[in-house]
């Protein structure tokens, strides 16, 4: 599928499949019969309950698991938002390819393919303290690039980014999508910038959502006007995955922020996503509670390019393991009460 306007890609985000309830309901069904007492491995039955509602399967399964990254570059990285230079988001998709990142060695031992996508990582995308940061044509082919990376045979998708400032478009996001009263609790020190960055970093949200003030009531011309291209590819994955039927597992910030405009356009657009991980950029905290999605793990990370997602992926196969290779109680000789 190819988006041609915003409006088709409205069109997309209000028509979403639901899954199988059938399948869900099946597995807590087998969860009743297993040896343990009834929800005693409290999320990991909730866990493959929701694999099953949204492979459609009443057995789930994790042959097929793989984390993108989607990797951008931001014009507003000139208003001294972060405490790296841009060049940098390059330097790393090179390590990346090299298997030296934290990603290759969680993607790795989780068993997960890896991908990892630039988008015209030569181009940054617009200051957008001095214009939108992308123009409709650009935004939707960085929708359309995530759509289409999405594989509908996968069991489970991991979404991550790399971009150099991308705290900032997330954190304006955030703002403009839940309250752009309060930019400074939605904003942290993303790769570390000190407190003149900091402020800085305020102080250019700030100006963007004022800018772009006439947007904030459309989830997805904001998304435009305040995002990134990897946040942009990031939804676009996110959409394909629910009319494929593909579970997500969502990583930290930036890529929360990227999926919050499907959520302000579907009530249960997020259904078919879990929160890996919160991460300790204060604004995911409460973007978090905003969508609804309680996450999985708290360790404090803040790395990103997936990281948070890839982690969680063991997690899931622990639940899944449970569910299908525990012993019922007549299989195992166990009385039931």
């Amino acid at each position: 599928m190819s988006f041609k306007s915003l409006d088709e890609l409205r069109a997309a985000c209000l028509d979403l499949p639901a899954g199988s309830f059938e399948a869900e309901a099946t597995v807590a069904q087998r969860q009743i019969t297993l040896t343990k007492p009834q929800g005693s491995l409290g999320r990991l039955e909730e866990i493959a309950g929701w694999l099953a509602r949204w492979q459609s399967r009443d057995m789930p399964k994790l042959d097929r698991v793989k984390t993108i990254i989607f990797a951008g570059n931001h014009g507003v990285t000139t208003q001294g938002v972060s405490a790296y230079p841009a060049e940098v988001t390059v330097q790393m998709v090179k390590n990346f390819a090299n298997g030296g990142a934290a990603i290759n060695q969680l993607a790795r031992i989780s068993n997960a393919e890896l991908e990892v996508i630039p988008l015209d990582l030569d181009q940054p995308t617009a200051d957008f303290t001095q214009a939108p940061a992308m123009s409709e044509a650009e935004f939707l082919a960085a929708i359309n690039t995530g759509y289409e990376a999405v594989d509908k045979n996968l069991d489970l998708i991991c979404l991550g980014e790399m971009g150099i400032g991308n705290t900032t478009p997330a954190a304006a996001l955030a703002a403009a999508l839940f309250g752009s009263d309060d930019v400074q609790n939605w904003t942290g020190r993303g790769t570390g910038v000190d407190d003149a960055g900091l402020k800085r970093k305020i102080a250019a949200i700030e100006a963007g959502l004022a800018r772009h003030k006439a947007a904030l009531g459309n989830p997805l011309q904001i998304a435009a006007c305040l995002g990134g291209r990897e946040l942009a590819a990031i939804l676009g994955a996110t959409l394909a995955a629910r009319h494929h039927g593909v579970p997500v597992l969502l990583d930290g910030f930036v890529c929360t922020a990227a999926i919050a405009p499907l959520a302000r356009l579907h009530q249960q657009g997020l259904a078919h996503v879990l929160a890996a991980h919160v991460s300790a950029e204060p604004g995911h905290h409460r973007l978090l509670e905003a969508l609804e999605l309680k996450p999985l793990l708290d360790l404090g990370m803040r790395l990103g390019e997936g990281s948070g997602a890839c982690l969680a992926v063991n997690l899931v196969r622990s639940a899944l393991e449970c569910h299908v290779r525990m012993a019922s109680f007549d299989e195992a000789g166990v009385s039931e009460s």
